[in-house]
C-alpha cells in the first residue's frame, strides 16, 4: 500500500482544527501499524473512529480483504461524503464517536472485535477524552483490541499524558508499540486490550444516527 494524495485535507484543518487537528493525513506506514491487530482470518467487526480522508480505511479494507464488517464514524460531513463515494464497501456514519454504541446498534452490531481510532486526542478536553473512552469500552468485545496513536512531538504535553493515564484506567493491558518515523509528524501506537467493564458508558445519543448503508451515496454536501 502506498501513500495517496488527499486533496482538501489542509483546507478542512483550517476550517475545523479541533476536529481535524492535523495538517496532513496519516502515512501508509502508520496506517499499517495501527491496523495490525485486525485478524487476517475469520469475519471480524471493525469499527473505525475518525477516518478523515481514509488512510486507515484503506488499510482496514486491505486487511479484511472482503471479510467481516467495517463501520466508520466520521464527524466531518465533507470527509464522510468523500469516504462514502470512495469506499462503497464500508458503512459510513456521519456523527460523534461518543455515540458509537447507538450507531453500531442502528447498523445491526452489538460489539466490535477491533476498534481503530484516528481521533485527535490532544485536541480534546479531559471530559471529552473520558466520554470517548467510556463509549469505546462499552462497544468493544471483551476479547477485542483498541488501537490508537499519538505524535512523538507532543507525548509530554498534558493532553498526551492524560490520555496515557486514561487508557490505563479503561484497559487492563496498554502496550505502546514502535515509533513510526515515516509519518508527518512521527507517531507511536497504543494497543489496548481487556476493557474494564466497571466504568459506566452514558454518552450514547437518545436517538439513532442515520447512516449510509452499503452501496448508497450521500447527497453532495449534505450531512447525515
Amino acid at each position: 500500500m502506498t501513500d495517496r494524495p488527499r486533496p482538501g485535507f489542509l483546507r478542512e484543518f483550517l476550517r475545523a482544527p479541533r476536529t481535524v487537528a492535523a495538517i496532513a493525513p496519516s502515512s501508509a506506514s502508520l496506517a499499517a501499524a495501527v491496523t495490525s491487530p485486525i485478524p487476517l482470518a475469520g469475519a471480524p467487526m471493525v469499527l473505525e473512529l475518525g477516518p478523515g480522508t481514509g488512510s486507515f480505511t484503506a488499510a482496514i479494507q486491505q486487511r479484511l480483504s472482503g471479510r467481516g464488517h467495517h463501520l466508520a464514524i466520521e464527524i466531518n460531513d465533507r470527509f464522510a461524503n468523500r469516504l462514502a463515494a470512495e469506499f462503497p464497501q464500508v458503512t459510513v456514519a456521519a456523527g460523534d464517536a461518543r455515540n458509537l454504541k447507538t450507531i453500531m446498534t442502528a447498523n445491526g452490531h452489538r460489539q466490535a472485535d477491533v476498534i481503530v481510532s484516528g481521533l485527535p486526542w490532544a485536541a480534546f478536553a479531559p471530559g471529552h477524552q473520558d466520554s470517548l473512552l467510556d463509549a469505546i469500552v462499552d462497544g468493544l468485545a471483551p476479547d477485542g483490541a483498541f488501537t490508537t496513536f499519538a505524535y512523538t512531538s507532543t507525548q509530554w504535553m498534558p493532553p498526551a499524558r492524560r490520555l496515557r493515564h486514561s487508557l490505563t484506567d479503561h484497559f487492563e493491558e496498554v502496550l505502546p508499540r514502535r515509533t513510526v518515523w515515516a509519518n508527518l509528524p512521527p507517531a507511536f501506537i497504543y494497543v489496548c486490550r481487556r476493557p474494564r467493564r466497571h466504568l459506566p458508558a452514558t454518552h450514547d445519543a437518545a436517538a439513532a444516527v442515520p447512516t449510509r448503508g452499503l452501496g448508497e451515496r450521500y447527497p453532495a454536501g449534505v450531512g447525515i
